[in-house]
């Protein structure tokens, strides 16, 4: 009887581990406001879900650490694998290497350089990069009625969203509505407050004139707007926009300092891409492309968003 009921246990035990569902998460970078938004999505989300668990590691900004983290969750035989790319440049070896070892793969947030080229069983699940920088430029806009000169702080170069929400700017500024608007500088701050402050304090020292300041996300903005109160400059006197509206943005926004964001739905992200990546393991049809859409943030509609990033 013994015998039986250990031998049951153990068999209980396999079919469970059998049906255990590990997921793979390499996250570009863990000190980063948005992305611990996004990681914690994932998470929660995971815990609501029965057998499935998430592994994540912090590629802390380096390529390698990040392909050799997708090599060793291919090692351990994880079910699937999620990315959130350090540089976007870099997707195609790594969709190669999931793609070689059959595992299915999902990016999120940023878009891969191979995009429109991804292997069967991956996919991208993030917001569509033109609508954000062109909501963002379309409100700054229409608040400086057309006219004025703006500063722009870019993201990471080598980072696609950083690419796309500057050309969205440069968009804006070209139509018949904007064109008045110049740009008289335009420098990458790499996603950073501090690089942002620093940036900024650069700009003032050298006398540059301008009325907005366009940034590619809420970090920088935010430390545009630290820069600007340091050198005693009226926030009234300049319009400040940024993109993600994370929890400080808002506050910020709450404050009277920012003017602008855009909503980007982290938790959403973060949701999409582990269903995406459990329906992939499970040879489910998964579109190549998944948009969660992005939404314009200011004073006015401030309280609807203070609850949800």
């Amino acid at each position: 009887m013994k015998k039986f009921v250990l031998g049951t246990a153990l068999a209980v035990m396999m079919s469970t581990a059998a049906h255990a569902e590990t997921i793979g998460v390499s996250m570009a970078l863990f000190d980063d406001n948005f992305l611990t938004v996004l990681r914690n999505g994932m998470s929660d989300y995971a815990k609501t879900l029965n057998g499935v668990e998430l592994q994540i590691e912090d590629a802390q900004n380096d390529v390698s650490k990040q392909q050799s983290q997708i090599q060793n969750f291919i090692a351990a035989g994880v079910t699937a694998i999620i990315v959130n790319p350090v540089d976007t440049d870099a997707t195609a070896a790594m969709s190669k290497i999931a793609a070689d070892a059959g595992i299915p793969l999902v990016y999120v947030n940023r878009e891969p350089v191979n995009v429109d080229t991804l292997p069967e069983k991956q996919a991208f699940v993030a917001s569509n990069e033109q609508e954000s920088g062109t909501l963002q430029t379309q409100e700054i806009c229409k608040m400086l009625g057309g006219k004025g000169k703006a500063v722009v702080m870019m993201g990471e170069l080598s980072n696609q969203a950083a690419r796309m929400r500057t050309k969205d700017i440069h968009d804006v500024l070209a139509t018949d509505q904007c064109k008045g608007i110049e740009i008289v500088e335009e420098q990458t701050a790499n996603w950073s407050r501090t690089q942002g402050s620093d940036l900024l304090t650069n700009w003032l020292s050298a006398g540059v004139e301008f009325d907005a300041v366009i940034s590619n996300n809420d970090e920088m903005a935010i430390g545009a707007i630290q820069a600007l109160k340091a050198a005693g400059r009226s926030m009234d006197s300049v319009v400040i926009g940024g993109i993600d509206a994370t929890q400080d943005a808002l506050a910020a926004m709450a404050a009277g300092d920012l003017d602008v964001t855009v909503f980007q739905n982290a938790a959403g992200q973060g949701k999409g891409s582990v269903d995406a990546a459990l329906k992939l393991a499970k040879g489910e049809a998964v579109d190549k492309k998944v948009y969660i859409p992005f939404e314009l943030v200011t004073k006015e509609n401030l309280d609807t968003y203070q609850t949800k990033n």
